[in-house]
Parts: structure tokens; sequence; C-alpha cells
């Protein structure tokens, strides 16, 4: 699925939200894997799970075809800083919700882009008439968290010792969701 562009002022810089194209894929690969080594909110050690070029390229042209999927790009003076996927299974018993990611580059941190992508992926699975999506952040990630809640989400359930990071130390992952029965977020922070 695609959306529209959206060009956005943050605190440094100009962006636009858009959705994903194929001749972003060698962007994507190399932004994905930088996200991966700059925090430990995200599954992946840096390097794991790689994608390839040619993996975002299928990636980008199956969520454009599928109806229930959303792709996005934060692209800054035609730089590719962040990306958010909103993926749906196709079994009947699942197909009414969405899996939420997303990931920005920390340089980029402070502009809203994580907000703004949040609200577009919302304004996005309201108007397909969704009724579910889902997310996972890490417990220490308590801004993420903050954030979230703010757009609406809550707390559905608690995945205990589900991360071993470098410290050695076990941490929980947080399920989080927002349900369609819930009015859409307005531009401000807070939930209606």
């Amino acid at each position: 699925m695609k959306i529209e562009p959206k060009v956005y002022q943050g605190e440094k810089v100009c962006y636009t939200l858009r959705s994903a194209v194929e001749s972003d894929a060698k962007s994507l690969a190399k932004v994905r894997l930088e996200i991966d080594g700059e925090t430990e909110y995200l599954d992946r050690v840096q390097g794991e799970g790689y994608i390839d070029e040619q993996g975002f390229k299928d990636l980008i042209t199956r969520d454009t075809e599928l109806d229930h999927h959303l792709f996005l790009v934060a692209d800054v003076s035609g730089k590719v800083v962040g990306f958010s996927r909103c993926e749906s299974s196709n079994l009947k018993r699942t197909i009414h919700k969405v899996e939420f990611g997303i990931g920005i580059l920390k340089e980029y941190w402070g502009n809203g882009i994580g907000k703004n992508m949040i609200k577009e992926s919302i304004r996005w699975v309201d108007s397909i008439d969704l009724k579910k999506m889902t997310l996972s952040v890490l417990e220490t990630n308590n801004k993420a968290i903050e954030l979230y809640k703010n757009l609406g989400f809550e707390i559905e359930g608690r995945l205990k010792k589900d991360k071993r990071l470098s410290d050695g130390k076990y941490y929980d992952t947080i399920l989080m969701a927002r349900f369609a029965s819930q009015s859409i977020i307005n531009e401000g922070n807070n939930k209606k």
C-alpha cells in the first residue's frame, strides 16, 4: 500500500515521510545495519538478520502490492534516515491486525520523525478499517513506551527475561497495542 508524501519540519531538519520505493533499497540496507548498531533497543545485534539491497527490493514490492502492508521511509534531502513497517498476516484469524516496527538513525532523533511515522501509520490503519495495531518494545526504552501510550497504545503484556543485552542481564519485552475503537490521534501528544 502507498500513502501520499508529507513534509514535516523537525527541530533541526526538514523531512518527508513517504512510501518506500525500489530505489530506496540500497540505502535501507545501510541504514538498517547502522541503526542496529546504535542502541540495544532492537532485536538484532549489528549484522544479524542482514537484509541486502535485493531483500529490501522484494520487501518494498510486496508491501506496495499488499493492501494490509505499509512501508514508510523518512527522507532528509534525498537521504533515507529511518523507516517503519506495518505488516499483516494473510491468515483469516489474524488479518484484522498489523504489527508495527520502526527504526531511525540516532543522529535524527528529536525531530518528531518517529512520532509522525507512528501517526501516519495509525491514520493508514484506521483508513483501511483494521482493528488492531501491535508492537513490541524493550522495557528500558522509556521514551518510546511513553510516546506509544500518548498515541493511544496500551500495554497488553510482558515477555519476561526476553532479551539478553551486552551487560549480560536479561530484560523484558513490553507488548503494546492500539485498538480501532480508540479515536484517531490528534496533532498533539495526548490521547483523545
